[in-house]
């Protein structure tokens, strides 16, 4: 399995937004998404500020993968559901990275409905170009 490397994390981890595109079942990818991540460690995270039912969540649970924008890199992969043994430290690193933004908005990422949509992103094949 592929791994993050240190310039990847460094640079999506200090990214504000993101860009997501699911792929699809017929191995298209969806329209693109912008979304907020945080890194937690060696890895990168996600959620879907309007939970489970959001469209691009939803689109993200046909097949477990995509592709990612941020922080000049373009890289596909995995999308993993994660459980709510990460909930705590996530909205940790939410809160500290996005807290120059209106409470309430970093609320809505850190709520019940949001965590119910975390996944982990997990790179699938060999580093991306400059996106």
């Amino acid at each position: 399995m592929a791994e993050w490397t240190g310039d990847e994390l460094s640079r999506i981890g200090a990214a504000d937004e993101l860009q997501i595109e699911a792929l699809r079942n017929d191995g298209t990818l969806r329209r693109p998404v912008t979304i907020w991540v945080v890194r937690h460690g060696d890895d990168l995270y996600v959620r879907s500020v309007r939970g489970p039912s959001s469209a691009w969540f939803r689109g993200a649970q046909e097949r477990h993968e995509g592709r990612i924008r941020a922080g000049g890199l373009s890289r596909d992969v995995g999308l993993v559901d994660t459980g709510p043994e990460m909930d705590a430290a996530l909205d940790t690193d939410y809160r500290a990275k996005y807290r120059s933004y209106a409470r309430s908005i970093v609320d809505s990422i850190v709520s019940p409905l949001a965590r119910s949509a975390t996944l982990k992103l997990v790179p699938r094949s060999a580093a991306g170009g400059e996106g």
